[in-house]
């Protein structure tokens, strides 16, 4: 896959790109109704003879449209270079990735139709039933065919439900900022996933006989809520079971710090990892995270979340 980032519309001039079946939209989180959308734009590519390509935004539109929010305080279900893989994983022929600031928040659909999407050679469209386009959004999937007039055509594709609720990242952002990450994870169609470092951390959990690795995580990632988790973490190129917190540590800290922690106890390993890149998989929610009146109560909770994660991963359930 080939990503190109297009920062003004005078980018596309220097490109040489063949007929494509273009699939649009933010995705955040490529979850099932995204894939569905890439899907129908890659199966059409396939019978049309084309190659295949996604567009898609950065960064988050309401960064742009909303003074009051900065773009640094935005969290992402996929920041950009995970939505990135996962794209290329769907087999698109190409990436492109559009600025989206003031002048581009204010073209007419038919500029955006004529400027970005029919100067890509698009022959054909594709998105979802709510996507919108153009100066305040007016440009909907009813007026696509309109901008698009003879020279192109467009698929609308229907949404995709889930206990006859619509998946959206708006619903997956819910179920993560409430600890829900398996339902997360079925409307995803795979684990929630963050990335980071591993870095230095108060070493705690080596004097009660746990051993953490404190995952310093881009800070582009949404976290899920507080709690004790059944994670895997991939570090050095391997996949490990184990247990995870996330949290302020109440039983020995009163003041809470500006970002919780994120620890992760890998079972049976003793590998010095400090500096690794390491990814983690979300897969149950095991409880909230509590203040403990002890260190030795502590202890024995750890216990028994340890084996509820270890249970939970070997029944193979995502």
């Amino acid at each position: 896959m080939e990503t190109i980032y297009l920062r003004q519309q005078s980018d596309l001039e220097a490109l040489s790109i063949p007929n494509i079946v273009l699939a649009l939209g933010y995705f955040d989180g490529v979850h099932r109704g995204h894939q569905k959308v890439i899907r129908t734009a890659r199966e059409l590519a396939a019978k049309k003879g084309t190659a295949v390509a996604a567009m898609t935004f950065h960064p988050h539109p309401k960064t742009v449209l909303s003074p009051h929010i900065r773009e640094e305080s935005v969290r992402y279900i996929t920041p950009l270079p995970l939505k990135e893989q996962l794209l290329e994983q769907e087999r698109m022929d190409y990436l492109f990735i559009v600025q989206f600031n003031q002048a581009f928040a204010t073209l007419e659909p038919q500029e955006f139709i004529d400027d970005y999407v029919l100067a890509l050679q698009a022959v054909h469209v594709v998105a979802g039933f709510d996507f919108t386009y153009g100066n305040r959004g007016s440009g909907t999937m009813e007026t696509l065919p309109y901008h698009l007039g003879d020279r192109a055509g467009s698929t609308t594709v229907e949404k995709v439900c889930e206990n006859g609720k619509k998946i959206s990242a708006t619903q997956i952002r819910s179920d993560l900022e409430s600890g829900r990450v398996q339902d997360a994870n079925e409307l995803l169609g795979r684990c929630y996933t963050i990335a980071g470092t591993v870095g230095e951390g108060e070493k705690r959990g080596r004097t009660i006989g746990f051993p953490t690795a404190n995952i310093y995580a881009d800070p582009l990632y949404l976290l899920p809520a507080s709690g004790v988790y059944a994670v895997q973490m991939k570090v050095k190129g391997k996949w490990h079971d184990g247990v995870a917190n996330i949290g302020y540590k109440p039983t020995f800290h009163e003041d809470k710090t500006e970002e919780p922690a994120v620890e992760v106890h890998l079972f049976d390993f003793e590998d010095d990892i400090y500096g690794e890149p390491a990814t983690v998989q979300w897969h149950h929610f095991i409880r909230g995270e509590k203040k403990f009146s002890s260190a030795e109560e502590l202890i024995k909770q750890i216990n028994k979340d340890k084996e509820t994660a270890y249970r939970l991963l070997k029944s193979g359930q995502i």
